[in-house]
């Protein structure tokens, strides 16, 4: 109930200014520390590397095309390396729902000598809300994107909005 109240609070402030909510959001929650790349701007973009900073379950429910799972609160830079670009300076693009949790994993790359790190604006929402495709396990196309939980659904306009916390048995067979 406390993150609906905040949500709504941050909405009218953010009308009332000319922001756009998600601006409001990402300037409250990110420190702006690694800049971000639009998904215009992605779709766009050739060579690259897509890391996926959400959980194990938001990503088997749906992600980008050729994202790699990172995660967010189990994330080890050693467990990773085989997934980065040898050369530091390749361009590397972070994402999670909406673009706060990877900002943090986009520092802790930058931290760590990758000097090309980009933070997608919005997160796989945006990519979803500006009508690209998102991917199950198996490599099919699906309308269902986890939301996280219900108060974080509102974000996703286009979709279907998934946040259970754990898949059932049947789901994972």
């Amino acid at each position: 109930m406390k993150n609906i109240f905040y949500i709504i609070i941050l909405l009218c402030f953010a009308f009332a200014n000319g922001q756009s909510a998600l601006d409001s959001l990402l300037l409250k929650e990110n420190k702006q520390s690694v800049p971000y790349i639009t998904v215009a701007e992605l779709v766009k973009k050739k060579n690259f590397v897509l890391l996926d900073s959400r959980e194990k379950v938001e990503f088997e429910t749906s992600h980008i095309k050729n994202a790699s799972f990172v995660g967010y609160d189990k994330f080890k830079l050693k467990k990773i390396k085989n997934l980065l670009p040898k050369d530091k300076n390749e361009p590397i693009v972070v994402y999670c729902s909406l673009g706060i949790r990877s900002e943090d994993i986009a520092e802790k790359l930058q931290k760590a000598g990758y000097t090309n790190v980009y933070n997608l604006y919005g997160g796989i929402f945006e990519w979803k809300n500006k009508d690209n495709p998102v991917i199950d396990t198996k490599g099919n196309e699906t309308e269902n994107v986890h939301t996280f939980d219900e108060n974080w659904s509102i974000w996703l306009k286009k979709g279907i909005k998934i946040y259970e916390k754990e898949k059932s048995k049947k789901d994972k067979q």
